[in-house]
C-alpha cells in the first residue's frame, strides 16, 4: 500500500499545527498482484471533468485513485501529506509552505513540477467557474520559490484550508497537457483510467509507474447498478466481489454465503430541510413541531436499522459533534400545542423529495404530521428536477436527500444556501472558527454555532446513515468506513 504520513488528526482547526514529515515510497516496490477486482456501485458519473463537473460519483472514483494533491484524507478523516513530503504552517496561520516529493510522474509520462502544482491551485483559485473555487478564497499568492517547494500565502487564517486542499480545490494536473478532461484522465495516482463504459463500468489500471508503492492489484472494475436488489442479486451470481451501499432490508441474503456485510461509519446526514424563508417555516414553533411529531428511532428502524440518531447539523465523524438529540425529543402532544401556539390550523406542506430515495421515509413522515394535524403531500421528483426546483431556486416547503459531504457546516452559516437559515450569530461563530488558529478554539466555535442552528430546528436531521458493505472471502483493504464520498482503492487486495 501507499505509505503516508498521517501528520493531522480529525478537529478541523488541525490546519494549523506543524506537520512531520513523510512521503509514499520509493515507487520501486513494483506489481504486487494480477487480480481483477468487481465492485458494484450506485451513481455513475454524467462527465469525468472534475473541475467542472459536480457530484460525490467523481470524486469516489477519481480522487486518489487517478488523480492527487498535495495532501490527502485517509479512510478515517486524518490529512497526509501525498504530492508533498512535508508541509509547514507559520504560527500566525497565514504561510503554508509544501515541499514536493521527487520523481513524480503523470501518466502520460510527464514529470510533475511546483509549476504543475502552482498552475492547478491558481487555476482553481482565479476561475469562479471551476469547482470548489470558493475554498481558496483567502489564499493571496501561490509562488514556487524554488524547484521543491510551493508556498501559498493568505489574508486570513483558514482553519479549513489544509482540509479542503485535500479534495478537488487541491489536485494537481498536468500542466501541459491537452487531454480531454470530460471522457479521459491524466492524474499521478496509482490507478490509470483504463475505461469508461458510460451506463455501465468505469475500469481502473495499476499504474506500474507509479511514484509510490504500487497498488495490490492489478485492474478495478467498477460496476453501476441503481437498483439495490439487481446489486445484491448480482454480487450472489458472482459477477461482483465487493457491493457498496447494500440496502439494510436486503443485509439477509447475504447470511451463509462467500460474503460478510461490514457495518461503517459515514458522514452522510440524511435531512428534511425547512424551507427557513417561507411563512409558517419562518417560525421557530412550526419548525420545532415538525420536529417533534417524527419518532426517530421509527424511521431508523423502517430502514433497516442502518443508522444513527443526530439532532443537530454535525454528525460524529466530524469536528464540532455535540449530541443534540435531546432537543428534540419525541413529543407529539407538545408539537400540536406548539401549532396552536403559532395560530396554525389545518397547515397542507409539500415534501419535495427525489425519488432515488424511495417512498419509506416520506410514508412515514406523511403519517407522523396527520397526528398533530398537519396534512402532508409528497411530490417524488427526478433529481434533476429538485436540483432545479428546491435546491437552486429554493422552490419548495420540505426537502428530503442525503447531504454527504464532511465538514459541510458552512451551509448554515450561508444565507443564500437553500435551507434559507439566516442567523448572524452563526455566521459570526462560523467566521471565528475559520479563522482560528487554535484547534480547540476552532471546534469550541463551530459546537457552539452548530448548537444555536439545532435549538433553532433549522431542519431535522432524520438520521446519521450507517454504510453496509459485502465483501467477498478472500478480498481486504477495501474501506468499509466513508467519511470522505471517496473510495482508495491502492489497498485492496486479494488472497492467493
Amino acid at each position: 500500500m501507499r505509505t503516508r504520513s498521517a501528520v493531522i488528526g480529525i478537529v478541523a482547526a488541525s490546519a494549523l499545527l506543524l506537520s512531520g514529515c513523510g512521503n509514499q515510497g520509493d515507487g520501486k516496490n513494483g506489481p504486487v498482484g494480477d487480480a481483477t477486482v468487481t465492485v458494484g456501485l450506485v451513481l455513475e458519473p454524467t462527465d469525468l471533468d472534475i473541475r467542472r463537473t459536480s457530484g460525490a460519483a467523481l470524486d469516489q472514483v477519481l480522487i486518489d485513485n487517478v488523480y492527487e494533491g498535495l495532501v490527502s484524507r485517509t479512510p478515517k478523516g486524518e490529512i497526509v501529506d501525498t504530492i508533498a513530503s512535508s508541509h509547514e504552517v507559520s504560527d500566525d496561520g497565514l504561510t503554508y509552505t509544501f515541499e514536493i516529493n521527487d520523481g513524480i510522474t503523470f501518466h502520460n509520462g510527464d514529470p510533475l513540477t511546483v509549476d504543475d502544482v502552482v498552475w492547478s491551485l491558481s487555476q482553481v483559485k482565479d476561475d469562479p467557474e471551476l469547482r470548489d473555487h470558493e475554498l481558496l478564497e483567502s489564499i493571496t499568492t501561490i509562488e514556487a520559490p524554488n524547484d521543491n517547494t510551493v508556498t501559498l500565502t493568505l489574508s486570513e487564517p483558514d482553519s479549513n484550508l489544509l482540509w479542503n486542499l485535500t479534495g478537488r480545490a487541491g489536485l494537481v494536473l498536468d500542466k501541459d497537457a491537452d487531454n480531454d478532461l470530460s471522457s479521459t484522465a491524466n492524474g499521478s495516482g496509482p490507478f490509470t483510467l483504463e475505461e469508461w463504459k458510460q451506463g455501465d463500468s468505469i475500469t481502473l489500471a495499476r499504474n506500474d509507474d507509479y511514484w509510490g508503492d504500487s497498488a495490490a492489484v492489478s485492474e478495478v472494475v467498477l460496476v453501476y447498478i441503481g437498483d439495490t436488489t439487481a446489486g445484491v442479486n448480482a454480487a450472489l451470481a458472482g459477477d461482483l466481489d465487493v457491493l457498496t451501499a447494500v440496502d439494510p432490508n436486503l443485509r439477509t441474503q447475504f447470511d451463509d454465503t462467500d460474503f460478510t456485510v461490514h457495518e461503517g461509519k459515514t458522514t452522510d446526514k440524511y435531512t428534511l430541510a425547512f424551507n427557513n424563508a417561507r411563512k409558517p417555516l419562518d417560525d421557530v414553533r412550526v419548525r420545532q413541531a415538525l420536529q417533534l411529531a417524527v419518532d426517530h428511532a421509527a424511521v431508523i428502524d423502517a430502514i433497516g436499522g442502518a443508522g444513527v440518531e443526530m439532532g443537530g447539523p454535525i454528525p460524529p465523524l466530524d469536528p464540532g459533534y455535540e449530541d443534540l438529540t435531546s432537543l428534540r425529543p419525541y413529543d407529539p402532544k407538545k408539537a400540536k400545542s406548539l401549532l396552536d401556539e403559532a395560530g396554525i390550523d389545518n397547515l397542507s406542506l409539500t415534501l419535495t423529495v427525489p425519488n432515488i430515495y424511495g417512498t419509506t421515509v416520506a410514508n412515514l413522515l406523511v403519517s407522523a404530521y396527520k397526528q398533530i394535524g398537519v396534512t402532508l403531500t409528497v411530490d417524488s421528483v427526478e433529481f434533476s428536477t429538485w436540483l432545479n426546483d428546491a435546491y437552486t431556486n429554493h422552490d419548495y416547503d420540505l426537502s428530503f436527500v442525503d447531504h454527504l459531504e464532511p465538514r459541510d457546516f458552512g451551509n448554515w452559516a450561508n444565507p443564500d444556501y437553500y435551507f434559507g437559515y439566516d442567523n448572524a450569530d452563526v455566521q459570526k461563530l462560523y467566521a471565528e472558527s475559520v479563522r482560528a488558529t487554535d484547534p480547540e478554539v476552532a471546534e469550541e466555535k463551530l459546537s457552539e454555532a452548530a448548537r444555536i442552528v439545532a435549538e433553532d430546528h433549522a431542519a431535522d436531521w432524520l438520521y446519521n446513515a450507517l454504510t453496509l458493505t459485502a465483501i467477498a472471502d478472500g478480498i481486504s483493504g477495501f474501506p468499509t468506513d466513508s467519511p470522505n464520498a471517496r473510495l482508495d482503492l491502492s489497498t485492496l487486495s486479494v488472497a492467493a
